[in-house]
């Protein structure tokens, strides 16, 4: 999202050049001062701004059309190199085309590697398959290799009391692994709802395999179940073909599969009802209309990539950007480290370098200062109409009354 344009003669934009920047600062003898308005707080400005943008949709639509003709125009600064001097800027630029050459062949081998070890990745996504559902048991060497700790975790001993002492005979696989580890997952978990449970508990295996072309698939497998009768649901997500600026592959668009919900089963829409009065009759009817809801199951229904700009304009591609993100969770994620994040131990791991502590303060001390500083001003203002025989409390309670 851009952010809000402040500057209103958008028509007088150019880039920075020798010709059109001071070399100094303007003197202090001159007592140039930068224009402001003191009185107003910034917060105040910000919101008077938003809702300024909010009421008039098409002042918005307006200034983005024309600030969209100003990105790329030149400047004239290198049209006014002496000649000698473009010569050598060409040049560069031809250089920068070798690089950019070098780039896509990296990210290409980058691509091909990933899916050598992928080919690798398999037959241990296939065997870890079988174990959940039930197909087969671990091996004694597994079993050992997963109770060793590693040498950054440290040993926690469980209570007698937690363990559960039932040898689960009767019990098949691993129940509800992937729902479990779904919703132990941040991005997964915001999308998954209490009626989506009931489905998901059905879900027996989450696989990604590559495209011919750039991109790759998702796959979902289920059991029988209630809801729909889909054994398997596919997201595919498509890339450009023509890399981007730094030789990355650049995301065009995903397509999913038709869900075929079984009669009063489809998990994306609610039943609405409504009464309605004859005006003649006066008898009165029950309507029922069937409405959009949220559901995980919506992920296979993706926004499609703004076709006008009326679409460029919402927040369509906030939403493109989103999904493409839930995807890119669930292949780099989810699938690698299901186990992890069954038992939560990926959770430990989850953003711990996204962000720095000190850019976040709480927001209870930020409400405790402004609320102490509400409280002084209060006391000055009392201090200024008391003549001093009077306690304060009392001062307070004659301006109640």
């Amino acid at each position: 999202m851009s952010e809000p344009i402040r500057n209103k003669k958008v028509d007088s934009i150019s880039a920075p050049t020798p010709q059109n920047t001071p070399a100094n600062a303007a003197p202090i003898s001159s007592r140039a001062q930068q224009p402001g308005v003191g009185t107003i707080k910034e917060e105040e400005m910000e919101r008077a701004a938003a809702g300024l943008f909010a009421a008039n949709p098409a002042l918005v639509q307006m200034m983005q059309a024309k600030l969209g003709t100003l990105v790329g125009r030149p400047s004239g600064y290198i049209e006014s190199l002496p000649a000698s001097v473009r010569r050598r800027v060409a040049g560069l630029k031809g250089i920068q085309k070798e690089h950019s050459k070098l780039e896509a062949e990296f990210q290409e081998e980058v691509l091909q590697l990933e899916k050598k070890y992928f080919a690798k990745f398999t037959p241990l996504y296939e065997s870890r398959a079988k174990i959940v559902n039930g197909a087969t048991e671990p091996s004694e060497d597994q079993v050992k290799a997963g109770e060793t700790k590693d040498d950054e975790e440290e040993e926690e001993e469980t209570p007698a009391e937690e363990v559960n002492k039932d040898e689960g005979a009767n019990v098949k696989g691993i129940p509800e692994f992937w729902l479990s580890a779904m919703k132990n997952q941040i991005s997964l978990a915001e999308m998954i709802t209490d009626r989506d449970e009931g489905a998901l508990k059905h879900l027996t295996d989450i696989r990604m395999e590559y495209l011919d072309r750039p991109g790759f698939r998702l796959i979902f497998e289920f059991d029988e179940n209630e809801f729909f009768t889909n054994k398997t649901i596919t997201k595919t997500y498509f890339y450009q073909e023509e890399n981007g600026y730094g030789g990355d592959f650049i995301y065009d668009h995903a397509e999913g599969d038709k869900i075929d919900w079984k009669a009063g089963k489809d998990l994306t829409v609610r039943i609405e009802s409504k009464k309605q009065r004859n005006k003649n009759t006066k008898q009165t009817r029950v309507v029922k209309k069937t409405v959009p809801t949220e559901s995980f199951f919506n992920f296979f229904d993706p926004p499609k990539p703004p076709t006008d700009e009326e679409d460029a304009s919402s927040d369509i591609e906030e939403r493109l950007e989103l999904d493409y993100q839930l995807g890119e969770d669930i292949k780099e994620k989810l699938i690698p480290r299901a186990i992890d994040w069954f038992t939560g131990e990926a959770l430990q791991y989850e953003n711990i370098d996204d962000f720095d502590e000190g850019e976040f303060e709480d927001e209870d001390d930020e409400d405790e200062d402004e609320l102490s500083d509400d409280r002084d001003e209060d006391e000055d203002s009392d201090d200024e109409q008391n003549d001093g025989t009077k306690p304060k409390q009392e001062a307070a309670e004659c301006k109640q009354s």
